[in-house]
């Protein structure tokens, strides 16, 4: 199940690049903002729960929908690629196993444990 779960997230990722690309943007654009939904996990600096909770906001993937929506529909590129850029980390972090997180420890996924416990 892991496998297949993390061929459909490369396929999500895959499709984000792609629509970068469609929307105009250069090749590099898309990678140079890959990891900066990452700065969320800032607020484990002030606590697990405050960490859990900015973690998964910026990194469910409804959220990354909707700002990409309220790109198309408002015409800004970069609330597309923003929302594109959201969408497709998510996808590459679920596919290499990280899910949304637990409030217990920045480990426990809903995907499962992160490493050996």
């Amino acid at each position: 199940m892991k496998t297949l779960i993390s061929l459909e997230e490369t396929g999500k990722l895959v499709v984000a690049y792609l629509g970068s690309l469609y929307i105009g943007y250069a090749w590099w654009v898309f990678p140079a903002w890959l990891l900066v939904p990452d700065l969320s996990m800032l607020g484990y600096l002030v606590n697990p729960r405050v960490g859990a909770w900015l973690y998964n906001f910026f990194h469910h993937q409804a959220l990354a929908i909707a700002v990409g929506l309220a790109g198309v529909f408002g015409g800004a590129l970069p609330l597309q690629l923003a929302g594109l850029v959201l969408f497709g980390h998510s996808a590459m972090d679920r596919a290499f196993g990280y899910g949304l997180k637990y409030e217990d420890d920045f480990k426990h996924t809903h995907l499962g444990w992160i490493g050996k416990k």
